[in-house]
């Protein structure tokens, strides 16, 4: 089963301006939630809660002052600073439980190809694939066993094999890894002085 984890909420109050400059200087992000059927909320959660998130995919609890039940939601989207190194603002989509849902799910390569131990090179295309599934059955991750892979074998979508209840949106021609053969030496052919002299003699 999917990890769920609580993030802490401020609720966002529009117009107000000096809100946003003093939760900021308290750790805080500006965030939006929404999701079909749902109503969207405007809020601030603790950017060190988003630092030390989990690793692959994960329900979040986020608890409104105004509300009774917790909203139950996946993570969307980070946007960045124009440097990449500072989040700004956070997406999140809330959830409705047996309802499915598209999401991505990370793709972990696991094992060492056989190809490799010959000399060849691992290369990962493809690093998530989109899945549909009710939110209970949302994969954390995908781990995919690639030792078998032997020099020049590719390893396709429609090789994964998806938990129960979850399919795979993905095309199943995308190419998710491919073991290289190792490039042959060029080795140079060396000329011979004498020979070298002689031509440059005539």
């Amino acid at each position: 089963m999917i990890q769920t984890i609580e993030w802490e909420a401020v609720e966002r109050i529009p117009g107000k301006k000096s809100q946003v400059k003093e939760l900021r200087n308290q750790g805080y992000i500006p965030a939006e939630i929404y999701g079909k059927g749902h109503s969207n909320a405007h809020i601030y959660i603790r950017k060190k809660d988003l630092l030390s998130r989990p690793h692959g995919n994960f329900l979040i609890h986020i608890k409104l002052q105004k509300e009774e039940e917790p909203r139950i939601c996946i993570l969307k989207d980070i946007q960045y600073n124009y440097l990449g190194d500072e989040p700004i603002h956070v997406d999140l989509y809330e959830v409705t439980f047996g309802v499915e849902l598209e999401v991505e799910v990370p793709i972990e390569l696991v094992g060492t190809p056989k190809g490799v131990e010959l000399g060849g090179v691992l290369e990962q295309h493809l690093h998530s694939v989109l899945v549909k599934t009710v939110p209970r059955k949302i994969p954390e991750e995908l781990k995919i066993d690639v030792s078998e892979l032997g020099l020049g074998d590719v390893l396709y979508v429609r090789d994964i094999k998806p938990p129960e209840d979850v399919k795979i949106i993905t095309p199943p021609d995308e190419v998710v890894a491919v073991v290289t053969e190792p490039e042959e030496e060029v080795i140079e052919e060396e000329i011979p002085e004498e020979a070298v002299e002689t031509e440059t003699s005539t």
